[in-house]
């Protein structure tokens, strides 16, 4: 309670403290050049210069050095650039006192060896005792601190930049009770070699050895471009040794670029299945955000707000949130709200079926760029609905691409999805329904249209993961509709801003295809979601197949026989060629489509869908649709 109070003293009264410790740095670094000057044996009529000297020499040091911002650090932050500050303070405070003693007194009595003495001690006093002040922070003299604990032997694994920061952060929190004995890196370069006081061990193969021989109870993985096979052996490694793991977050997801042991956490399924982080042209997607009017619909679901969010870093003039779920919406509004935006936040509630209410939006905000994320995206809801899917997905799609048309639009992106290509499904095929209207209509409009194609996103609303996290949380079992079944995965981070890259590609009408990977068997996802809670599959968590559901394939694509694909200025983004189609006809087809889901005719609905989509082939659920548990001789045959 005593130290607390010394502390809370202490803080209000910091810059206090500061100054008064400036002027006896000042003071003794004068006093200390005119001893070193004359051998400490300092003559009278020196002594009198000294005192005659002492009042202007703080009056200028000390003004120039609040000019220079010198009291404003923190000593326990204390850096190369505080330490470049300190230089420039003191050389420009010395050439203040050498021209103060020349037009004051014409130097006499006054060395001027004296006077550079005094710049050098007073740098080195000043600089000294910061840094002194952050190697206690950060623990540098373990004699002091050997007494706290008790700590947990850590390895941290990367000597790059991520690992730098974690180490020093963990100096300066010894109430996260972390002790960390050294890094391991497969740098060759860098073996034996001493970083931020902590010595490179060794490379990955020595991990499981070091970390027995140091007593490690725990490692950090600090290589925030780390790519999933990376972070799958080393869990691998961390598993055999029965070392608890955590890592730092790749660099998808610090927007920001700033690096904190605040951010370590548990590995999650996103870094086994790990990717290399998005590289974005910034200056293109500026070009067509960057002070404009945004609108986003479905703002309130999870690709949706993800775009809000990354929209946001491109200062926009408005940015309108439009959704017809309040709840969600008002979740969004108010998490961008906090970061006190600099543009117009406006969000709006209404459905892309409403062609009044959507005229009504555009009239009164007008927006200059939209990306449309509201859709209805579950297979199985959508195919024992679809009139409500072709209501959204498809006459959706259109009264919201015609209003941007009519009220001059500059870029229109939708956003759409795999399933559409050759789809099996209801949801798939009206995706595909409204990428053919928007390809058509981007033919004869000023409105730069483009498509955006990808796979699933892990950790959407209703996506597989949760749904596998929840049931591994019950105890079991966790449900695969198929053994063999495979899809493509990428975070919502990666999805969203390709979709803001591919906006600012194109000449109009293209679909653009995000590059998925790797695709991933259902199964394998499950065994690492089972395993990162600390279980094992078949033992303590039972896998279970439930067969494929309606309209469920068992492999999704990403292009279209005959669509032909070709590169683009990114390395993740290819564009599929347009494909043609009569314009007269597919009016009359969508024509018909909305009559019979306006009517509630399900089959009608589903062949007139195969008629603007000639690839769709309607399946239903597959035979075997018990729960049938995975055995271990089962799964060694798979």
């Amino acid at each position: 309670m005593k130290y607390q109070k010394i502390k809370q003293f202490f803080l209000e009264y910091r810059r206090l403290f500061i100054i008064l410790a400036q002027i006896v740095f000042i003071i003794s670094a004068f006093y200390l050049s005119y001893l070193l000057r004359f051998d400490f044996d300092v003559p009278p009529e020196y002594m009198a210069s000294f005192k005659r000297m002492l009042l202007p020499l703080l009056v200028l040091k000390l003004s120039i050095f609040w000019w220079f911002g010198v009291f404003r650090g923190w000593w326990r932050y204390v850096s190369m650039a505080d330490l470049v500050l300190l230089v420039r303070a003191n050389l420009f405070a010395s050439l203040s006192v050498l021209l103060a003693a020349f037009f004051l007194y014409r130097m006499e009595g006054i060395p001027r060896t004296v006077l550079a003495l005094e710049g050098v001690l007073c740098f080195l006093f000043m600089g000294g005792i910061r840094f002194i002040t952050r190697a206690f922070r950060e623990q540098y003299f373990p004699m002091v601190f050997q007494a706290v604990g008790p700590f947990e032997n850590t390895i941290v694994y990367g000597a790059g930049t991520g690992g730098q920061a974690v180490v020093r952060e963990l100096r300066m929190q010894p109430e996260l009770g972390k002790r960390v004995v050294g890094f391991v890196d497969d740098d060759p370069e860098k073996k034996n070699r001493v970083i931020q006081g902590y010595e490179v061990l060794g490379a990955g193969q020595d991990l499981v050895r070091i970390c027995h021989r140091e007593d490690v109870k725990e490692v950090i993985l600090a290589i925030p471009n780390a790519t999933g096979k990376q972070v799958r052996s080393i869990i691998d490694r961390c598993r055999d040794a029965d070392i608890h793991f955590k890592i730092l977050p790749g660099m998808g997801e610090l927007i920001n670029g700033t690096l904190s042991v605040q951010q370590i956490r548990d590995v999650a399924l996103e870094d086994l299945l790990g990717r290399e982080p998005v590289q974005m042209d910034n200056q293109a997607i500026a070009a067509y955000l960057q002070g404009k009017r945004v609108l986003v619909t479905g703002a309130g679901g999870s690709i949706g707000s993800e775009v809000c969010r990354q929209v946001s870093r491109f200062a926009p003039d408005t940015l309108i949130l439009f959704d017809q779920a309040e709840t969600p919406l008002f979740f969004v509004d108010r998490e961008l709200s906090e970061s006190d935006p600099p543009y117009k936040l406006i969000s709006v509630i209404g459905d892309v079926c409403s062609r009044s209410r959507l005229r009504a939006v555009f009239d009164k905000y007008r927006p200059e760029v939209v990306f449309h994320a509201a859709a209805y995206k579950h297979v199985p809801v959508m195919e024992a609905n679809p009139a409500e899917a072709v209501r959204t997905n498809v006459r959706g799609t259109q009264y919201l691409a015609e209003v941007a048309d009519t009220f001059g639009v500059e870029n229109f992106v939708m956003i759409s999805t795999d399933k559409a290509v050759n789809p099996t499904n209801v949801m798939g095929a009206t995706k595909r329904a409204a990428e053919i209207f928007v390809q058509n209509l981007s033919r004869r409009s000023s409105t730069h249209f483009v498509t955006v194609r990808f796979g699933n996103v892990l950790g959407s609303n209703g996506s597989v993961v949760p749904i596998f996290k929840q049931q591994i949380q019950d105890g079991g079992p966790v449900t695969v509709t198929h053994p063999e079944v495979t899809r493509y995965f990428m975070t919502i981070p990666e999805a969203t801003q390709l979709v803001l890259q591919a906006g600012s590609m194109g000449q109009g009408g293209e679909i653009f295809l995000l590059d998925m990977g790797e695709p991933v068997k259902i199964v394998a996802l499950a065994e690492e979601l089972i395993r990162l809670s600390g279980l094992d599959p078949y033992e303590d968590i039972a896998i279970e197949f439930t067969g494929l559901r309606p309209g469920e394939k068992l492999f999704e694509e990403l292009l279209l026989s005959g669509e032909g694909v070709q590169d683009t200025r990114h390395s993740k983004i290819k564009v599929a060629l347009a494909v043609d189609y009569d314009e007269k006809s597919l009016a009359n087809r969508f024509k018909a489509l909305y009559g019979a889901a306006q009517k509630m005719q399900r089959e009608n609905v589903r062949g007139i869908l195969q008629e603007i989509v000639p690839e769709y082939r309607p399946v239903g659920p597959t035979k075997g649709g018990n729960v049938v548990p995975l055995s271990p001789e089962r799964k060694k045959s798979i």
